[in-house]
């Protein structure tokens, strides 16, 4: 169960956050596709010369953290390391227990050196490398060995990369630990993400992942290879499994809470994956890819989330009982609310969380604040879960000056506006302002905002609006956030009339430029209101824009669709990436009939609408539409499924890259044999009564 420093270009090119610093500038050593910076795992120079300066001056809390480090006995020159030719963990002859130990001394030792330069404490480190590096052969067991590879790799890696600025570290003694790491540690990693143990890919909850993912990212960097770290960047980016970014918080509610996915199964494997999530991204972090500001804060969704649900209010009333859960199924079972399993859990792993986000960038974190307050100072907790002691590794002064509210969002949903925002370390409340003009000038909607960081906005007349949040600090109303902007008005957002008689483009008349491209032979026919596109049930389908789904929570899709039969599980549309997250229409699901379907969770809890088989031989209109969380499915104008509890709109796939007309987003899925005319998305809800008149 495992997992990094400075505006670190962001991975997909998201906007840098307000008062986000630069990378640190270090020697590094030049490698094929990218120069990685060393050290520059968990800690680079700049972050050692911090901690140097600031013990040297008896400065809290760092004094404390270095005290600590100097309590947990695990750094001192008296020890001896003890190898193992096998190291196994789970099932018979289970002795891991030796070996994270060994690690820890080993990273522990590393840091007295660096903090006090004296070359005993670099020696006995190097003493303990080599001797795992020259007598470890295999680490097994049962699924466990996947954990000890993940867990105890990372973090030996890291002792290692803090070593490799030792003069006294031999070159070939080194070379032999990277071997050991590369070839005994990656393809464990490499073997988990690709196979999952042979098992079903949500078998595994989120730590199993993230600890492959941390220890696969600090091999690329202590091995300088590349193609290593990639794939463990690659994977956080776009992995099928439950620690890649978007299954690790699978629903982000109101306000910025990242629902955890392990906060069904119990708070100790929350707060660890926290731990190993936050590792991978401070790791990456130091190599200039900023994981932890991904996808607008993910991460720090997901850990507000989890230090949340282990906290309780001034009245000593646990938080977690009244926080918000969306049911989350998968190969486990279905979870429903948040456990209580080991609550509180207190893991000294805040620091660094806390420390990026409040006084790297100056964001509000304010639950992350209270447990880093609560476990300070963090020492290692002596399980080897995690390297602890942040304390005095990652505490770091706070930004001398506010930063703006940032990453605010705005969606309609259920006809109101939802807004959410990142708020500021030094605010005391926020104001919102709206407009109907892109830059202002705004009017004030509401002010003196404070805790969850949300507002709903009601009673809007159909238009476009344009919000922003200002916050109140100690030196008076910060600048504005981003700019949201929302429109309330059902309007077209995207309109194929497949008007066309010749060529291979579906013109977009909406004006929104999401022009279909008919693919693999799709012909022009005679339509219901025209002409319509001709899909032949092999291969034939229209592909649609890249993120076409993108921001849309209210919506209606509709279309003329004239069905020549065939297979169950053809597809009238699928949009997706793939298996993880999608959304379908069916003319026929297996053993049922026509079916609406959205799903953010490997094909596990589907939320769906169903119907009779459409009918075959004819045109028919069908339409979804959902508001809030209602959706219903109509056929030639009439209602004729409705379910009330639909929470995942569409933006919640992110942004989708499969979007189609026609074909599945599985690949055993038969293609749609017939035609379709008229096909239409609509920012916002269709009324019964809009929908009857596109029926007829």
């Amino acid at each position: 169960m495992p997992d990094s420093a400075a505006a670190p270009a962001s991975p997909t090119a998201q906007p840098t956050q307000p008062g986000q610093s630069t990378p640190p500038s270090q020697p590094t050593q030049t490698v094929p596709g990218r120069t990685f910076v060393h050290p520059g795992l968990l800690h680079t120079e700049e972050d050692f010369a911090r901690m140097r300066a600031k013990v040297a001056a008896s400065a809290q809390p760092w004094l404390d953290g270095w005290n600590t480090l100097l309590r947990t006995g695990r750094s001192t020159l008296t020890v001896s390391p003890r190898p193992l030719q096998t190291v196994i963990r789970g099932g018979d002859g289970s002795n891991f227990g030796q070996f994270f130990i060994d690690v820890a001394r080993s990273y522990q030792l590393a840091l007295r050196w660096k903090l006090t330069g004296d070359t005993a404490y670099a020696d006995k480190a190097v003493e303990f490398l080599n001797a795992w590096s020259s007598t470890l052969t295999s680490v097994t067991g049962n699924s466990d060995r996947f954990l000890a590879a993940g867990i105890y790799g990372y973090q030996f890696a890291n002792a290692a990369e803090i070593m490799r600025t030792y003069s006294g570290w031999a070159a070939a003694d080194f070379a032999r630990f990277q071997n050991m790491m590369l070839t005994l540690f990656y393809p464990l990693n490499h073997q988990f993400l690709t196979t999952h143990n042979g098992s079903e890919i949500t078998n595994f909850w989120a730590n199993w992942d993230l600890c492959n993912m941390a220890c696969m990212l600090a091999i690329g960097v202590l091995c300088d290879r590349a193609d290593v770290y990639d794939e463990a960047a690659s994977y956080f980016l776009t992995g099928r499994g439950n620690g890649a970014s978007s299954q690790s918080v699978p629903f982000i509610h109101p306000g910025y809470l990242g629902q955890w996915q392990e906060s069904s199964r119990d708070q100790g494997h929350s707060t660890l994956g926290i731990g190993l999530a936050g590792a991978f991204c401070e790791m990456a972090w130091n190599q200039g890819d900023d994981f932890y500001g991904y996808d607008n804060n993910r991460f720090l969704a997901g850990a507000e989330y989890v230090a949340k649900s282990n906290l309780s209010d001034a009245s000593g009333n646990p938080y977690y009982l009244s926080m918000p859960f969306d049911t989350l199924v998968n190969r486990q079972g279905t979870g429903t609310a948040i456990s209580p399993g080991a609550l509180p859990h207190y893991r000294p792993v805040w620091e660094m969380v806390y420390n990026h986000y409040v006084n790297r960038l100056g964001l509000a974190a304010p639950f992350c604040a209270q447990m880093a307050t609560r476990m300070r100072p963090e020492g290692d907790a002596g399980g080897g879960d995690q390297l602890g002691l942040g304390t005095l590794t990652f505490s770091r002064d706070p930004l001398a000056a506010s930063v703006a509210p940032s990453g605010l969002t705005a969606r309609l949903v259920g006809g109101k506006v939802e807004l959410s925002w990142w708020g500021t370390a030094k605010a005391s409340s926020y104001t919102v302002l709206r407009s109907t003009v892109a830059g202002g000038p705004y009017t004030t909607v509401a002010s003196g905002i404070s805790g969850l960081l949300t507002y709903t906005d009601s009673g809007l007349a159909p238009n476009t609006y344009y919000y922003a949040i200002t916050a109140q600090t100690p030196t008076g109303n910060s600048a504005a956030s981003n700019e949201a902007r929302v429109v309330t008005a059902v309007v077209p957002h995207t309109l194929l009339q497949f008007s066309e008689s010749e060529g291979t483009t579906a013109a977009d008349t909406s004006g929104n430029g999401h022009h279909g491209s008919l693919m693999n032979g799709a012909q022009w026919t005679a339509g219901k209101l025209g002409n319509a596109v001709l899909l032949d049930g092999v291969d034939d389908h229209v592909a649609l824009p890249p993120k076409l789904m993108d921001g849309l929570a209210d919506f209606s899709i509709a279309a003329w669709v004239f069905w020549d039969g065939g297979r169950d599980w053809a597809r009238i549309f699928d949009f997706g990436s793939g298996t993880t997250h999608y959304m379908y229409l069916t003319p026929q699901a297996a053993g049922a009939g026509l079916r609406f379907a959205i799903n953010l969770t490997n094909g596990w809890g589907d939320q769906a609408l169903t119907s009779a088989p459409l009918p075959t031989g004819q045109w028919v209109h069908v339409a979804v539409t959902l508001s809030g969380s209602t959706g219903t499915l109509y056929v030639n104008g009439s209602a004729v499924a409705t379910n009330t509890e639909m929470t995942h709109a569409p933006f919640r796939m992110r942004s989708t890259t499969q979007n189609w007309l026609g074909r599945s987003q599985f690949p055993r899925d038969r293609y749609f044999n017939g035609k379709i005319d008229d096909f239409r998305i609509y920012n916002g809800a269709l009324s019964a009564a809009q929908v009857a008149a596109l029926a007829t």
